[in-house]
């Protein structure tokens, strides 16, 4: 892996002495038995000084969703490693940070005091992602600041005197083990360098504390912080030729021509990439060839999906068949990837009938499509799925917003008393949205009000307008770390299938992201009846069906705490797997991977941390436990069908359709 490789910032740290830092997470009410209550929660926030949470007001309903007013896009994107490698399992671990919290010997540390939250003109300049919106947030800050002057004063004294102590050589600020910007020799070697690494990584401490001594309150305080970040992450020295000593040394020794490449990478970003880092060398990946290559065939096709019959790999399978449901966003083959990497092809080595849904990609002339009319279509899939395989019912299995779709469907199908869905999978989903991640720090009235004028004006939103917002929640791995190997080291980006797969974009039609946005920030499927969805009300406590919920212990995207409430939301009996990697890498679980594990414990208690406690923990992929789990729930065993669909539903295109090539 190249020196210049930027895995993620963490936190600087003192050589002596290290003392870990702590932290926990906590959740709903304990469980009483029977119809699990649905965890309090609030429109984001609400949460004021006290900490108190006022009560929500039950929305009122229209045919689909009626909600409080907008909040955030929930849409789902993968989150691939830095260059050039998969994601790390494991989560990095914590260090000290180089500013203790504590007085020292140069003067007190910034306190940290409760204050005003910050206006509506603040709070707009608070919103957004990306570098532009990020100095906005900056000067915001520093309005406030200039106001709290305190702030600004307090603590400069050993701040100057930690500068002075890196100028003369003496300091013993180093970066944190999880930081791997800084693991060049030259960093180390040379005094300016290391004393230019050194003084960044203070002042960028100093700067997370100033920005906690404003007062902020709540996700306006999580906002101002997340834009410091980026501001701080942008001037790193690594991301600039003139100090980064790798992209130096191998300018001189390629006699210019790293300099040269990286300019035409840079030039070919501007024209085809929206001016972002590209993240693969997409040259080396076909669709159909070593991309979705499962054998099998379209078996149903509508406007909106395909519905894909795979081959068995196996002389006899269970009776009762999977039908999986993709996410709305990116197409379907996370979970169908280069062969051997494939869960389809995994579950089909083993005796299952696999059968997946392929959504069509919308244009503007689909611009009305909402929740009704993917559940529509859930509907009539899962039907064929019993008229080709013989069995009355099914199991259901969805990934990110695929698993809150899959969950809407088995509570409007039990509202109904209709029993066709045998259990349901949701893997890195959130269906109480009442939790930490940074994609709902921005959901707020203003910001995503703009967000639905926006869809409406276009129709659609597009895929790559998604993958940026996603990008800048990871800056170190997802943009500043492309900007180093296509740039400054003039290299291709790495070949790599899930990096190939997040490449390939969908788009969100205007009426189902506005719906999304209603959801979010009713926090409506956490109260029961707050969207009807085909004229049902939804009630997620009304599922009785059993339940298999798969988190991610390093997911951004969908924290894994707030996949563990989908435990406490269902009245079935639910079981959760936490793997030990990221929100796709939890998808794409390869058994073969040397570093993967997963945590399991059969009780399901309302704290996710007292869950882990208790929680052991297995090396390998959580497949193959889900597997186990699935084989008790798909009915007896016999011969494998010697074709794929029946003369209601004949065999079509190959796998893997036409609607992924849109």
């Amino acid at each position: 892996m190249s020196t210049a490789t930027q895995t993620g910032s963490g936190r600087p740290r003192k050589v002596t002495p290290a003392r870990a830092s702590t932290g926990s997470h906590s959740t709903g009410s304990h469980s009483t038995g029977g119809r699990k209550p649905t965890p309090r929660s609030t429109t984001r926030d609400q949460v004021g000084a006290a900490g108190k949470k006022p009560a929500r007001k039950k929305p009122a309903e229209t045919a689909t969703t009626l909600a409080p007013p907008a909040a955030a896009a929930f849409p789902e994107q993968a989150v691939p490693a830095a260059v050039p490698g998969p994601v790390s399992p494991e989560p990095a671990a914590e260090t000290t940070s180089a500013v203790p919290p504590q007085s020292g010997a140069d003067g007190p540390a910034p306190e940290t005091k409760p204050g005003p939250d910050i206006d509506d003109a603040q709070e707009e300049q608070l919103v957004g992602f990306g570098f532009g919106a990020a100095l906005a947030a900056v000067r915001s800050a520093a309005q406030l600041a200039l106001r709290e002057q305190r702030t600004l004063f307090e603590g400069l004294g050993g701040a100057a005197g930690e500068l002075i102590r890196i100028s003369q050589g003496n300091s013993e600020i180093e970066p944190a083990k999880a930081d791997k910007r800084f693991t060049d020799a030259a960093w180390q070697s040379s005094r300016f360098l290391h004393r230019l690494m050194q003084a960044y990584l203070y002042l960028g401490e100093r700067l997370d504390g100033a920005v906690d001594g404003l007062g902020l309150q709540g996700d306006s305080a999580g906002r101002a912080r997340f834009a410091a970040g980026l501001i701080k992450d942008a001037l790193s020295p690594t991301n600039s030729l003139v100090t980064n000593p790798e992209a130096l040394r191998l300018a001189v020794a390629t006699r210019g021509d790293s300099l040269r490449c990286g300019a035409r990478n840079f030039i070919g970003d501007m024209r085809h990439n929206h001016g972002m880092p590209s993240q693969v060398d997409l040259s080396q990946f076909e669709v159909g060839k070593n991309l979705a290559a499962t054998p099998g065939a379209v078996i149903y096709r509508s406007e909106v999906c395909e519905l894909i019959q795979y081959a068995p790999q196996s002389a006899t399978v269970h009776q009762r068949p999977l039908l999986v449901v993709p996410p709305q966003v990116n197409k379907y083959y996370a979970l169908d990837l280069a062969p051997g990497r494939s869960m389809y092809e995994h579950l089909l080595k083993q005796g299952f009938q696999v059968f997946g849904m392929s959504w069509r990609n919308p244009t503007a002339e689909q611009r009305d499509w909402d929740m009704n009319t993917y559940a529509s279509q859930v509907l009539d899939c899962i039907d064929v799925v019993r008229e080709v395989s013989g069995s009355p019912d099914v199991n259901l299995m969805g990934g990110c917003l695929g698993g809150m779709t899959v969950a809407i469907v088995a509570a409007l199908l039990t509202a109904r008393a209709d029993n066709r869905v045998n259990s349901v999978t949701m893997g890195v989903t959130l269906l109480d949205l009442e939790t930490d991640a940074k994609i709902l720090l921005f959901a707020t009235p203003r910001s995503l009000a703009a967000a639905k004028r926006a869809s409406e004006l276009t129709g659609v939103v597009e895929g790559w307008e998604l993958a940026e917002i996603f990008a800048w929640l990871r800056p170190n791995d997802l943009v500043w770390n492309y900007w180093v190997n296509n740039y400054l080291m003039g290299r291709k980006p790495p070949a790599f299938d899930i990096l190939a797969w997040n490449a390939d974009a969908t788009r969100l039609s205007a009426a189902f992201l506005r719906q999304l946005l209603d959801i979010v920030s009713g926090n409506a499927l956490a109260h029961p009846d707050s969207l009807t969805v085909l004229g049902t009300p939804i009630d997620l406590a009304a599922i009785r069906c059993d339940s298999f919920v798969v988190g991610g212990r390093t997911d951004h995207i969908t924290p894994w705490q707030g996949c563990y409430r989908t435990t406490q939301m269902l009245s079935g009996n639910s079981q959760f797997v936490l793997c030990s990697s990221g929100h796709i890498q939890t998808v794409v679980a390869t058994p073969d991977h040397p570093r993967l594990g997963y945590f399991t414990n059969p009780q399901t208690p309302a704290d996710p941390e007292a869950w882990l406690a208790a929680a052991g923990r297995h090396d390998g992929s959580w497949w193959d436990h889900w597997a186990d789990w699935l084989r008790e729930r798909s009915g007896d065993i016999g011969p494998a069908p010697e074709r794929l669909g029946t003369s209601a539903h004949p065999a079509g295109e190959a796998a893997p359709g036409t609607y992924i090539y849109q």
